[in-house]
């Protein structure tokens, strides 16, 4: 089922944000220098620049660690040059309203997630202090991303509230909350009520509340493998260590063997050293598998708001059945099943006619307003259910877009890991044909 068109007083008109969110308006991350009058904390930034050069691009770019408030910087193009207009800071928190607001105005969209607050999936020699530079670095990185999502998004690109939470200094969150959002929001209980309690489920959402399931689940154990193998990984690099000691001590009591030991012993030291490098990149392809395992939920919230207008809709069709029997029994004077109107009947008398008539013409007014009602839900739920599934198809081309090119550029690590270490052993050996 499907939701009317967002408010337009919502929406940019005209679009400013077009160049930002279409996707051959294309959008490039670039570093920038020290942002001037910054916090001490803040270590660097980064900015987005827009081609066209109309309105502000943004990125997420320098944090400051104390309070965990990450860096804005908007660029324009004004005459070739960039020119940096405008910057501001922004909270986790922020970003977090942000989401719930694109969640409750866009129910059929699958909003892009963010990523973590707190290190999951890690291996022991990693740090899961949510405080940790590195992790924060990779967080920062995330929300970056999750802007670029929304930007991209032919939809959430040209909302008003995205624009003013790129561009907007102070009050933005007054401003969000002046929506309502919070008060359209579905509560959990009620749509845990729609699950079970729906009778005509559409078995594409269903399926694909199944999929999201199982996307999570298998990605959550790929993450678990990965991390139990860097873990071992790390362990068999480091131990290699213990060669490049001991060939040292060896080339200590040989002459004629001494340097080719002390050789070899040097290359077994830095393929133990580069264990940590490795392991480092590959945080970034586990990244990219997190930002799917988060997906699956905001796969699952499309399919419980279906869920929700489709048992709205069975409950309207269910009400205006009754109020329909209702009104035949009294033209009638049949009663078909028991009801307490039946037996106060059968108790106290029959009705008088102009009594029986008032009550058919508030039946009849019901009636018509109850169909309007269930027309309306009809309509409301077809069109919900031909934009979520645009947009599911659209998400599923991204999905396997974005996937294909992780496990591609992880397996093309894992290779490039393996001729490092052939080359180490090749070294080592010229080391041992010369002694």
């Amino acid at each position: 089922m499907e939701q009317a068109p967002p408010d337009p007083e919502r929406q940019l008109q005209p679009a400013p944000l077009e160049p930002l969110g279409h996707p051959d308006g294309g959008l490039e991350t670039v570093v920038g220098e020290e942002v001037e009058g910054a916090r001490d904390e803040s270590p660097g930034d980064g900015t987005v620049r827009r081609r066209g050069g109309r309105g502000p691009g943004a990125c997420v770019g320098a944090y400051n660690r104390n309070l965990m408030l990450f860096l804005f910087r908007s660029v324009e193009h004004i005459d070739g040059q960039s020119v940096l207009t405008d910057s501001l800071w922004r909270r986790y928190s922020e970003f977090e309203l942000l989401r719930n607001y694109l969640l409750v105005y866009y129910p059929h969209i699958v909003v892009p997630p963010l990523p973590e607050k707190r290190a999951e999936f890690v291996w022991h020699k990693l740090s899961a202090d949510n405080m940790d530079p590195d992790f924060v670095e990779r967080r920062r990185i995330g929300l970056e991303n999750f802007l670029l999502r929304v930007a991209s998004h032919p939809i959430l690109c040209r909302d008003k509230i995205f624009y003013l939470f790129l561009t907007q200094e102070g009050n933005w969150k007054e401003t969000v909350n002046e929506t309502g959002f919070q008060l359209k929001a579905d509560s959990r209980l009620k749509a845990l009520n729609a699950t079970f309690r729906v009778k005509n489920p559409d078995k594409r959402f269903t399926e694909l509340k199944h999929y999201s399931d199982e996307l999570q689940s298998v990605i959550s154990h790929l993450l678990r493998v990965r991390a139990r193998v860097a873990d071992r990984l790390y362990g068999v690099y480091k131990v290699h260590g213990n060669y490049g000691r001991v060939f040292s001590e060896w080339s200590a009591i040989e002459k004629e063997m001494g340097d080719g030991l002390q050789s070899a012993g040097h290359h077994m030291d830095v393929y133990a050293s580069s264990i940590d490098d490795i392991l480092e990149d590959e945080e970034h392809y586990a990244d990219q598998l997190k930002e799917y395992l988060f997906y699956a939920e905001a796969l699952r919230a499309v399919c419980r708001k279906h869920e929700l207008m489709q048992y709205d809709l069975e409950m309207a069709a269910q009400d205006l059945a009754s109020r329909k029997q209702q009104c035949e029994e009294l033209a009638t004077g049949t009663v078909r099943t028991f009801s307490l109107k039946g037996m106060t009947t059968k108790l106290f008398g029959q009705e008088t006619p102009e009594q029986r008539e008032a009550r058919i013409k508030v039946l009849e007014e019901q009636i018509n307003e109850g169909e309007q009602q269930l027309k309306s839900k009809n309509l409301e739920g077809r069109e919900f259910v031909k934009n979520a599934w645009a947009d599911i198809e659209r998400f599923k081309e991204q999905k396997n877009r974005d996937l294909k090119e992780a496990l591609i550029s992880y397996a093309v690590m894992q290779i490039s890991m393996c001729k490092k270490g052939i080359q180490v052993w090749t070294n080592a050996k010229e080391c041992f044909s010369k002694m």
